[in-house]
């Protein structure tokens, strides 16, 4: 399957991107002390159902063998770096950063987002970083454009950080989407000296997503199967958009939810 999408398909997905925007936003601002990850859930699943619209997360497997996930919504708290189910038991708390992590199939392509909402009263270096890991997303998409090389962007990502003292989480990386939830290429958040040189051409469609931490990029897999979450208990901010490569740079397809 081409690595590049067509005219037809990036107008599906500037469509699809669009609104798929729309829902984050309408779950970010519900997304307050006392709400659950589950009615949050609620909120992207009617949305998506309103405009013929599938969640993409929904039943995905990461392994074969492994559980579908149960959302159409990651709702992942302070530790959690992404990919945690939405629950009925769970409540937002009081201060807290939350990652909203979401994915939708519309007329038959894919596209992905995630932002980070800070809730409630939290310390000034959460805040920072909340706005340092938005930033770096900003930086990471400066450097793309035709001709130029994936690892542009993990290169301008990390820089971005440099000093900082945060974790750039190593294990979970950006990708490709449209066709499917996760294509070709891998985009790392960092350099990555190792990683093949993959030319970015136009056409190309890639899901940026730098996860940043106050501590440690490392981190593991909770018993649940899905949930990812820091080694050293430290609090990690995601953000991400879908973007087409062009001859210039890029075409935002997920209108940023907090503009």
């Amino acid at each position: 399957m081409s690595l590049v999408k067509t005219p037809q398909e990036i107008e599906s997905l500037r469509r699809g991107g669009e609104i798929l925007s729309r829902i984050l936003r309408e779950c970010a601002q519900a997304c307050v002390a006392g709400v659950t990850t589950e009615e949050l859930d609620a909120i992207a699943r009617k949305r998506m159902t309103e405009v013929g619209a599938v969640p993409s997360f929904f039943g995905y497997q990461i392994d074969p063998s492994g559980p579908g996930f149960s959302g159409a919504l990651c709702v992942s708290i302070n530790d959690e770096v992404v990919h945690g189910p939405p629950l009925p038991a769970r409540v937002i708390p009081a201060s807290a950063i939350v990652g909203l992590d979401i994915g939708m199939w519309y007329e038959g392509l894919a596209t992905d987002m995630a932002t980070t909402v800070i809730v409630g009263t939290v310390s000034p270096r959460t805040q920072e970083l909340v706005r340092d890991t938005r930033a770096s997303l900003v930086a990471g998409l400066s450097a793309i454009k035709a001709g130029g090389f994936v690892s542009d962007i993990g290169s301008a990502i990390e820089e971005s950080l440099q000093g900082k003292k945060y974790g750039i989480v190593r294990d979970l990386v950006g990708h490709g989407v449209g066709h499917e939830v996760h294509e070709a290429p891998q985009v790392p958040n960092y350099r990555e000296r190792r990683a093949p040189r993959v030319v970015l051409r136009t056409g190309m469609v890639l899901a940026i997503e730098p996860m940043v931490t106050l501590g440690t990029w490392h981190v593991h897999m909770l018993p649940d199967e899905w949930t990812i979450v820091t080694d050293d208990g430290s609090w990690c901010a995601h953000f991400e958009v879908s973007v087409a490569v062009t001859d210039e740079g890029y075409e935002l397809l997920t209108p940023w939810p907090d503009a």
